[in-house]
Formats: C-alpha cells, sequence, structure tokens
C-alpha cells in the first residue's frame, strides 16, 4: 500500500489548481480506483493464473491457453491504467513546483501568468480524457463486458482441443463491469472538467482582448475635429448688410419719420 500512498498524496496536491469538478474526479480516482483495486481487486484476481485449470496434462498446454484467454492480465491491465492517467495530473504538479522554486529563487524572475498555469492544466486534462478512452476501448476489446467460466483451446503445444475454466467468473465479471462504469463515470467527469475550463476562460480572453483595444486607442492620437459650419441666412429675413434698429428707439424712431415727412410736405407745398 505504500505506492498508493504515494501516488494519493501526488494526486492531493493537485486540488490546489483544481475546479469543483477535477476534485470530483480526484475522489473517484482515489475511493473508486485506487483503494478498490489495491483492497478489492487483488484479491479477485491474484489466484487468476493458479485457478485456470485445463482438462490435459501436456506439459505448456495450460500456460500458452491461459496466455490465449487473457492477452494482459485484469489487474494489472487496471494497474497500468492508474498509473498513465495520474502522470498528466503528476506532471502538472512537478511543473507548478517548478515555477514556484524559480519564482521563489530568482529575484529578477516573476511570478508566471495564469493563462500560462490554466493552460497547462488544461493540456493535462485532455491528456487525461484521451487515456481514459483509450484504455475503455482496450478493455472493451480485450475483455469484453463478462469473463466466460469456459475457454476452449486448440494448438501447439495442446494435442486436441482443450477445456480450460476460469475461478469465480461471476465475481470477476461484477468487477469487470464495475471499474468499466467508474471508468465512464471518470470520462463524463473529465469532459465536464474540459468543458467548465474552456467556458471560464472565454470571458477572460474577450476581456483582456477589449483592454488591449482599448489601450491601443489611447496610445493613438485624437481625431482631428471637423470645422463648424455657419448658419444658412434665412432668405425670408433682412440682408447681411443692414442694421437692425434698436428696440429701445422703435416707436421714437416712428414719430420722428412722421414728423420730418410732414416738413417735407410742407416746404414743397410753399
Amino acid at each position: 500500500m505504500g505506492e498508493w500512498a504515494f501516488l494519493g498524496s501526488l494526486l492531493d496536491a493537485v486540488q490546489l489548481q483544481s475546479p469543483l469538478v477535477g476534485r470530483l474526479w480526484l475522489v473517484v480516482m482515489l475511493i473508486f480506483r485506487i483503494l478498490v483495486l489495491a483492497t478489492v481487486g487483488g484479491a479477485v484476481f491474484e489466484d487468476e493464473q493458479e485457478e485456470f485449470v485445463c482438462n490435459t496434462l501436456q506439459p505448456g498446454c495450460r500456460q500458452t491457453c491461459y496466455d490465449r484467454a487473457f492477452p494482459v492480465s485484469h489487474y494489472r491491465f487496471w494497474l497500468f491504467h492508474i498509473l498513465l492517467l495520474s502522470a498528466p495530473p503528476v506532471l502538472f504538479v512537478i511543473h507548478s513546483v517548478h515555477r514556484a522554486g524559480k519564482e521563489a529563487g530568482g529575484a529578477d524572475a516573476g511570478p508566471g501568468p495564469p493563462p500560462r498555469r490554466r493552460r497547462c492544466y488544461l493540456l493535462s486534462v485532455a491528456l487525461r480524457l484521451l487515456a481514459e478512452l483509450a484504455f475503455l476501448a482496450g478493455q472493451a476489446l480485450l475483455y469484453g463486458f463478462r469473463v466466460a467460466p469456459h475457454f476452449a483451446c486448440a494448438g501447439p503445444p495442446c494435442p486436441h482441443t482443450v477445456d480450460c475454466f476460469v475461478s469465480r467468473p461471476t465475481e470477476k465479471t461484477v468487477f469487470v463491469l464495475f471499474y468499466f462504469a467508474v471508468g465512464l463515470l471518470s470520462a463524463l467527469l473529465s469532459v465536464a472538467e474540459l468543458g467548465h475550463l474552456l467556458w471560464k476562460g472565454r470571458p477572460r480572453a474577450g476581456r483582456r482582448r477589449h483592454r488591449a483595444r482599448e489601450e491601443a486607442r489611447q496610445l493613438l492620437p485624437p481625431p482631428p475635429v471637423p470645422p463648424a459650419r455657419r448658419p444658412r441666412p434665412d432668405p425670408r429675413g433682412p440682408p447681411a448688410y443692414a442694421h437692425p434698429a434698436p428696440a429701445g428707439d422703435s416707436e421714437g424712431g416712428g414719430g420722428r419719420s412722421k414728423a420730418s415727412l410732414a416738413t417735407v410736405r410742407q416746404d414743397l407745398a410753399v
């Protein structure tokens, strides 16, 4: 159990950078995979080869038939599956620790930008999802969804068709179905986490582009102000050269004009 505890401690360090969906994936990984495989899986599949019995005493026939029935042991296949799934998060943890040590050790080295760290985590989730899908397809092609209790084997070194029998086929079938269901759940959580990261990073990228456009707009010179247009003269109004009469002298000016006109008429009459 020492190697499982070491792997679990490394996966626990990923929680510092994981969202809620990523932490759910870690719970599924640590409990429903590592813990179940270390406690139940070993007891179910540890005697797989010893209890594989064939109705022949021909030397080498039973080993050859077992190899044809199970090209890769279930337990070793799932162990390699867990190790490969844990590789992207562990590499991300190593990268984060390296960046933190570089920031603390160098005076001129500034902290790594969050977008770079986010892209690294996004890449680790994508690699994890690809590995999950590849192993689900490999398990379906190698073993199917049922462990058959009987296996007919023919070919050298067996002298004829040999009947071989698997120990506890029902229990192994249940475990195979359980592990495949856990793989599907893990793949769905990885897809949800990938979509969450892409959706979360999209508005921030838009804000960064808007901020860059605003900064570029501030650096550009202001556009020239167009000259103000003069109002067009009213065709029904007085000409432009005419001077308006004072407002206060409108009534008095009219009286003087009438008096001067009467004086001119008297002079003409004389």
